[in-house]
């Protein structure tokens, strides 16, 4: 298991992209690749991604208030939207930038500098994106992976502008620095979009897993007392928290002490799976022969 917290895994990143953005400014300025100028240009969006979404975390590990119930774990998502939309103006710069030089093509020089300190940026990026997606996945936080996926990508794009600009130097046509860096602005845009749609989707509170709400289901199975239907079960994520509400139809001779007990098993087994479970009593058949049962239990 990882042993670093998010807000850990986010300063590490953050001391991250300010040394590699360091490392790809001297880059372009000793050998002047409008190439090596989108790779630091979309570092300088490292740094403010993983800067927001270090404040982001902060707020989202608050504990529920009276003025948010359900706790502050949505503002992991604005850091997703901020760095989506950091993501789209870094590549306008590019995109400017770059179809300038593709009209008025300048040569590259000190390529053998300029290409260790990017590669060398590059593997910082890969190594700290693989500690955020793990530390993404162990804590369940949209802004530890959206940092790491957006880290990964990084390095991909390094590597397509390394070999642009060689083939630049090698074949002596300059104009494929400039194509290249377009070709980076377009892919940077792509993944901005993808970030700004999983922002999106978590704001709209999507549903959880298929494989998420089957663990739910079979957790429900373990409560049979008498004749009991659990019956349209809904679940939202919200970041790092997971909630569900199902409706429990018991038989009418039970008690309210009976079913609400029942209620309280079935939410604090949830509990130990991370969800936090609402649970609404009512009579059996009490809108006729549920359409959309989750579990019937046939009991005493």
């Amino acid at each position: 298991m990882l042993s670093l917290r998010p807000r850990q895994l986010l300063l590490l990143s953050l001391v991250g992209a300010f040394a590699t953005m360091a490392l790809k400014s001297l880059a372009w300025y000793l050998t002047g690749s409008v190439g090596f100028l989108s790779d630091a240009v979309e570092s300088l969006v490292n740094v403010a991604g993983a800067g927001f979404a270090l404040i982001m975390v902060s707020i989202a590990r608050r504990p529920a208030d009276n003025s948010h119930p359900y706790g502050h774990s949505k503002a992991e998502y604005l850091s997703a939207a901020f760095e989506g939309g950091m993501i789209f103006l870094a590549a306008l710069v590019i995109l400017a930038t770059a179809i300038e030089r593709l009209f008025n093509p300048q040569p590259i020089s000190t390529l053998g500098i300029g290409t260790l300190l990017t590669v060398l940026a590059s593997l910082i990026n890969l190594a700290i994106a693989m500690l955020l997606l793990k530390g993404g996945k162990q804590y369940n936080s949209p802004a530890l992976e959206g940092d790491g996926k957006h880290l990964l990508t990084d390095v991909w794009t390094t590597a397509g502008v390394v070999i642009g600009v060689g083939l630049a130097v090698l074949t002596g046509h300059n104009w494929l620095d400039a194509a290249v860096a377009i070709a980076v602005a377009l892919h940077i845009l792509h993944e901005g979009g993808g970030i700004l749609y999983r922002a999106a989707n978590g704001l709209m509170d999507k549903a959880l897993s298929d494989s998420r709400i089957s663990e739910i289901e079979q957790a429900l199975e373990h409560f049979a007392s008498g004749k009991v239907q659990f019956i349209n079960l809904r679940t939202r994520a919200a970041a790092t928290l997971q909630f569900a509400q199902v409706d429990m139809q018991v038989p009418g001779h039970w008690t309210v002490e009976q079913a609400h007990q029942l209620a309280d098993d079935a939410e604090r087994a949830m509990q130990q799976l991370g969800v936090e479970l609402s649970v609404h009593i009512e009579p059996q058949h009490a809108h006729g022969t549920p359409t959309n049962p989750v579990t019937e239990y046939k009991g005493i």
